[in-house]
Parts: structure tokens; sequence; C-alpha cells
């Protein structure tokens, strides 16, 4: 029995700007209000194989990336990344060179803060007596 893989086919450079439009939290609407175009437009453009140059400069300028991000977007390097920022937000972080745990700098300078707290609370007891 012949096994298929399933392989995913490239996004086009209109998809690529739909999903660093849509990661960023951005509307098409406002993304047509900067170009000077109708939200029915920009969904033309998000479906094009190809964008050209220059309008793909405005778009990533609105975007907040280079047109070179848009064009080596990768989807599943991005969900790497949210993974990898989903572990450290639940204390999982791990070291990918030995796969330890590694501590967790946030926690580290919230335990500091939180024992000088105590030492103030303490010094503060002190000059109340």
């Amino acid at each position: 029995m012949e096994e298929k893989l399933y392989t995913r086919k490239p996004l086009t450079i209109g998809q690529k700007v739909e999903r660093i439009r849509m990661f960023k939290g951005i509307k098409q609407e406002y993304l047509a209000s900067k170009l000077g175009i109708s939200q029915p437009q920009v969904s033309k453009i998000e479906q094009q194989e190809e964008i050209e140059e220059a309008l793909l400069k405005q778009i990533a300028d609105i975007l907040g990336v280079t047109p070179d991000v848009i064009k080596s977007f990768d989807e599943d390097k991005i969900m790497q990344v949210i993974n990898h920022q989903y572990n450290i937000y639940n204390n999982e972080i791990k070291d990918n060179a030995t796969n330890n745990f590694v501590f967790n700098p946030i926690e580290k300078i919230a335990e500091l803060y939180e024992r000088l707290l105590a030492s103030e609370r303490e010094k503060n007891e002190l000059l109340k007596r």
C-alpha cells in the first residue's frame, strides 16, 4: 500500500500579506484606507499570486515589515515561534539544544521584587516600634 504524504502548497504573495495582516490584527478595511482603495480591492490583492513591487512596499510599510519579510514569510516558522512563546508564558522554557528546562528571568525578577518588598515592610515595622 502506497502512503501519501500531505504537502502544503507554498503560499502566494497575496496569501502571505493576508497572514501577516491577520497576525498583526489589522483589518482589510484599515489596510484599504491606508492604501486609498476599497476593501474588496484589498481582498483581490490577497488572492493574487504576485504583487507589483511598489504596491508590496506600500503594504509592507503599513504592516510594519519589509517586503522581504512578506516574500520570505513561512507559516511553519511562525507557528514554532508562537509555540515557543506559549511555552514561555506557561513556564515551560526549554533549552532546545539539551531539551532541559531553564529558568524564566521574569520569574526571577518577580521573586527578587517580592523579597525587596518584604524587606521594606520589615524596615517599616521596625521604624514604627
